[in-house]
């Protein structure tokens, strides 16, 4: 059994505890969170020690591994401490508010030759790994634009402090959400060498920006356009979508198909002329334990594995997050260099 810690018991904190607790590999130790509420529940109902101090469990328990599931502006710290106690270590996205955090955290996995993920749980959905194959093999030619999209309603009215209002906190559509949009970009076709036009805009919150708007470009010669907003009440829920663009046709994939559009039928692939669509059904793994979607159980279940085989690359390790990192400082950079 792999010996695990927690820290944090936000929206997916508490989503980490519900899948460890029920993994069949997994012993889940204990957890630590700020909120006593929230723990007194944990420890009326659950069978793991529960903490305040990440650091006092992490002497404790004797973990082989830690869930960092609390606030950006924490990770730094707690990341950094538990590699050195030699602990394996997979952290919420964003990875970092700045790289020479990011930077630190690589270094030191490296170092310690412990296991490292980020959870960017769209790079584990079977539709968005079936377009990075088609795109990879070629299918649709040489590609010359991507366009990632995300929309959805988050914040639909100027409301009250949390973490999400604050920059200092991770808080903010960009880190938030297009995130997610980049680091899929960057799975499916690599990642921007710069960026311009980027707009931060604010819609309904004060310190935070609403919107993302950007143009992205690659030493190749790909371009690609980022459009993000948390604050359209058009869609039911957050929706992430990406469209790339070659000279034999073109991928469109969400997070429920695959669809895509060929010049001339693919007799390899079994690609008609004309539109094409593989669904999020047929390529997906089954999971033990299902909540949310297969993708949460699906990431977890791979750093678990790679733990366990030593294996210290993965589908979405630190410095695949550093890269997304790295292109929204470029963001951030470029939006303010109009202000």
């Amino acid at each position: 059994m792999v010996k695990t810690g927690l820290v944090g018991l936000g929206k997916m904190g508490i989503s980490h505890c519900a899948i460890l607790n029920a993994h069949p590999v997994v012993d889940l130790v204990g957890v630590c969170d700020s909120s006593k509420f929230i723990l007194a529940a944990l420890e009326k109902h659950g069978k793991m020690n529960c903490f305040t101090d990440y650091k006092q469990m992490i002497r404790q328990s004797d973990l082989d591994c830690i869930f960092v599931a609390a606030p950006t502006r924490f990770h730094a710290d707690m990341v950094c401490y538990s590699l050195e106690k030699g602990l394996h270590v997979f952290v919420e996205k964003p990875f970092c508010l700045n790289s020479n955090e990011g930077k630190k955290m690589i270094d030191l996995a490296l170092i310690h030759n412990k296991v490292n993920q980020v959870g960017y749980h769209n790079r584990f959905i079977g539709t968005f790994n079936e377009a990075k194959r088609i795109i990879a093999r070629g299918v649709i030619g040489d590609i010359y634009h991507v366009l990632g999209e995300a929309f959805g309603p988050v914040v639909l009215k100027e409301k009250g402090s949390t973490w999400r209002s604050h920059k200092s906190e991770g808080g903010g559509c960009l880190y938030d959400y297009a995130s997610h949009v980049i680091n899929l970009i960057q799975f499916i076709v690599g990642t921007p060498n710069q960026v311009a036009g980027t707009v931060l805009k604010n819609i309904y919150s004060q310190d935070v920006d609403d919107a993302v708007y950007a143009t992205l470009f690659y030493n190749n010669g790909l371009s690609g356009q980022l459009s993000v907003n948390w604050s359209d009440e058009s869609y039911r829920k957050m929706s992430t979508q990406i469209t790339v663009m070659g000279k034999k046709g073109k991928v469109v994939v969400d997070a429920t198909e695959c669809k895509i559009y060929l010049r001339q039928e693919n007799k390899i692939e079994g690609l008609e002329k004309g539109w094409n669509i593989r669904y999020i059904t047929d390529l997906t793994k089954s999971v033990d334990f299902y909540l949310r979607g297969e993708e949460y159980s699906a990431q977890i279940d791979h750093f678990i594995d790679c733990v366990l085989k030593g294996k210290t690359e993965n589908v979405s390790s630190f410095e695949s997050a550093f890269e997304t990192d790295r292109v929204v400082e470029m963001l951030v950079a470029d939006a303010y260099s109009r202000k």
